[in-house]
């Protein structure tokens, strides 16, 4: 590639990279400003399941695998049926999102694309040199996207947990699931004194997504995943079915300050940004807000390390993973009580940042009082 100045670079093709391109190449704004995205890797697969919850019908309704307005929570001796209207939940497959970019986007004018591995990333005053196995390439706006759990390791004011899991996609012989409702969490298996549910996406009668999860600190053998899987399906009465697919995922749930790497000329986006919801490990409905902040922001001209997303929520995360780092044993409690003592709706919008400060007290109010102990103690750590 003969030029090597870009206007922006994105740095990475996963998720937050391609829907950063597609936001800068669907404003009219950036027509004429040179977008260059870096990633090593043929993005044609389904390497990714992404799932969300929105009450408009505008992201990616035509690419979804499925979308449900029902669900169901479950845990020892409690369970709650629920209709998420307005909401809806939905499921995207990676390899038709991909498409979708790779289609409409990265062939378009100003846009440039290199397969390529990135070595190391180098940011000075006001310009950022991303240097790859390819040569080197520079702008003064970079958007890396691509996580480094280094940082995580050396510290310890920030609790690190991990949503990770393992997934199968499985086809049954006759009719298993009820493909009008998932179940968004199901506690009532054994917990080994850490926060373990499985999580079922009912795509058809006989197919569905069924995933071993754990918002945990350690991970486990792949083996240990799997037997949850055909021990919990065993459970429901399901022998025969044919594993079609196989899924993991290893998410960090951290309130740790990623915006400190940023500089005037770099800025750390998706999972590497601290996008990630860190009381639940969900990733994508934040990453499209943040993304739309940022095409505002970007038209200021302003340096991106004054970019800031925070909020009060941050700190209920912070507060919550306190508390589920250190009674990890408690975490199907934590969420039975708040599924059982609020309307399912109000913790939707709760964890999407969008509750009133009176329903953020009323959640608080639903748990018991060991648990707002719990509570208490960790604001004060955090306070003085």
């Amino acid at each position: 590639m003969e030029q090597n100045y870009f206007d922006f670079i994105i740095c990475g093709g996963g998720a937050s990279g391609l829907l950063l391109l597609k936001a800068l190449r669907e404003d009219n704004y950036f027509d004429n400003y040179s977008v260059l995205l870096i990633e090593k890797e043929v993005k044609n697969k389904n390497d990714r399941t992404w799932c969300f919850w929105e009450s408009s019908s505008d992201t990616f309704d035509d690419l979804l695998t499925k979308k449900w307005s029902n669900a169901e929570f479950r845990s020892k001796g409690f369970k709650k049926q629920f209709d998420l209207a307005p909401l809806k939940y939905k499921m995207l497959r990676s390899s038709k999102f991909y498409k979708l970019i790779q289609s409409n986007h990265l062939k378009t004018k100003n846009t440039f694309h290199l397969q390529t591995e990135i070595k190391e990333i180098k940011t000075k005053k006001n310009e950022t040199k991303v240097i790859t196995k390819k040569g080197n390439f520079y702008s003064k706006r970079v958007f890396n996207s691509l996580y480094n759990p280094e940082p995580l390791l050396h510290q310890k004011k920030y609790p690190v947990l991990r949503q990770h899991f393992v997934g199968w996609f499985i086809k049954t012989k006759k009719p298993q699931f009820d493909p009008g409702k998932i179940l968004f969490m199901d506690f009532d298996i054994p917990q080994e004194k850490e926060t373990r549910f499985l999580y079922v996406l009912p795509i058809k009668t006989n197919y569905a997504l069924v995933e071993y999860t754990l918002f945990s600190e350690n991970l486990l053998e792949n083996e240990s995943y799997e037997k949850g899987i055909k021990s919990y399906l065993e459970s429901k009465g399901i022998y025969d079915y044919i594993i079609e697919e196989r899924e993991k995922g290893n998410i960090p749930m951290t309130c740790f300050p990623f915006d400190k790497f940023n500089s005037n000329s770099l800025l750390h986006i998706g999972t590497a940004g601290g996008w990630t919801k860190a009381s639940t490990g969900f990733t994508f409905m934040n990453t499209i807000r943040n993304i739309n902040s940022l095409i505002i922001f970007l038209k200021t001209k302003k340096k991106l390390n004054s970019f800031k997303i925070k909020n009060r929520f941050n700190f209920y995360d912070l507060l919550f993973l306190d508390v589920l780092s250190r009674y990890n044993s408690e975490g199907s409690k934590l969420f039975s009580r708040m599924f059982d003592k609020n309307p399912p709706l109000r913790i939707f919008r709760f964890l999407d940042g969008k509750t009133s400060l009176s329903e953020e007290i009323k959640i608080m109010a639903s748990f018991n009082i060991n648990q707002k102990l719990w509570f208490v103690k960790a604001f004060l750590q955090r306070l003085f």
